[in-house]
């Protein structure tokens, strides 16, 4: 699944640590989304989107077909 997380936080200067604070994860965590290596639940997608004040698809969209990680 690709993501816009990284784009969006740095639109508001925080810190992987700062957006993890407000979501409740670890940092790592927030790594792990950004990069790819990890999709969040549909709870944290949620809480994701609403610390941005954006809808989920906004934020996350399925990989097109023949895309790897």
């Amino acid at each position: 699944m690709k993501n816009r997380l990284k784009v969006l936080r740095a639109e508001r200067d925080w810190s992987q640590q700062e957006l993890a604070e407000r979501l409740a994860v670890s940092r790592q965590s927030v790594n792990a989304i950004e990069t790819g290596r990890y999709d969040p639940s549909l709870p944290l997608a949620f809480r994701i989107a609403q610390v941005f004040e954006l809808h989920i698809e906004d934020i996350f969209a399925p990989e097109e077909e023949g895309e790897g990680r």
